[in-house]
């Protein structure tokens, strides 16, 4: 085979593909379009060091490319009318990792946080945007831009987009347990008023009409939470992918949400 016809040959395969992969998305609309929709998705954002790996790339290529991925899910997301995102980016343990790579992460997220601050997306469609988080272990360039962003969309009550850093789901726990006792100590609260309301209240996602996920992704294969809003999650439907995040598509929202959609949801009744 010369090479004129290898490259022609590539060419209408990858023809192919596109072809087959529209009317596999086509079909998937058509099988979700009227059915319910989680009104609040949550995901794991795993896989992007592995992926950067298998590509011969390096770890920060993995994690931009993952940052640009958030930017198609968001798209995804408000195409479906999806009122609230939550989207874990950065656990308390990964502070362990080289701090090479942990500074790396941070710059990522302060240029990320800059664009929202004027992401038309973002205001048009009233998004909401908040860290959570222990947001004072986080460097101070980022705890300012964080501020600022959630300061600048606060009255947005449309959609709700939080993104998890420095984030942890005992973390969480413990510090709501600490705001708790705090207004026990005050003679603010009575500890027999105590119930679930009063823990929800107290939580990272106090801010949320649905703290709740319906749904929680995880992407790169793995089958747990890893802390992720270990309070919230207790009825949540979970769906695990053997897809790294930075090559998750469309078809894979959609047909998380088709299985979504195939569950029965009891609450345990």
């Amino acid at each position: 085979m010369n090479i004129r016809k290898f490259f022609s040959s590539i060419a209408r395969r990858m023809l192919y593909n596109r072809l087959v992969y529209k009317i596999y998305e086509k079909i998937l609309w058509y099988q979700i379009k009227d059915g319910r929709k989680p009104d609040h998705i949550g995901v794991i954002l795993d896989g992007n060091r592995r992926w950067a790996g298998e590509h011969l790339l390096s770890r920060w290529m993995g994690h931009k490319y993952g940052a640009d991925k958030v930017e198609e899910l968001l798209d995804w997301c408000l195409g479906l009318d999806v009122k609230t995102i939550t989207l874990y980016a950065f656990s308390t343990e990964n502070f362990e990792r080289p701090s090479n790579e942990v500074n790396e992460i941070f710059n990522l997220i302060d240029e990320r946080l800059k664009k929202f601050l004027s992401d038309e997306r973002v205001h048009k469609n009233r998004v909401q945007t908040k860290v959570i988080g222990r947001i004072n272990l986080l460097p101070k360039s980022t705890q300012d831009l964080v501020r600022l962003v959630e300061e600048k969309t606060k009255g947005y009550d449309k959609h709700y987009l939080n993104v998890a850093v420095a984030y942890g789901g005992r973390a969480e726990i413990i510090d709501a347990t600490k705001k708790i006792a705090e207004k026990v100590k005050a003679g603010e609260l009575n500890v027999e008023e105590i119930n679930e309301k009063t823990v929800e209240e107290n939580l990272y996602t106090s801010h949320l009409p649905n703290s709740d996920p319906d749904l929680i992704i995880r992407t790169s294969g793995e089958e747990r939470l890893s802390g992720f809003l270990l309070w919230q999650s207790a009825y949540s439907e979970l769906y695990f992918m053997d897809v790294y995040w930075p090559e998750f598509r469309r078809i894979d929202l959609w047909r998380a949400i088709r299985t979504y959609q195939k569950r029965e949801r009891r609450y345990g009744a």
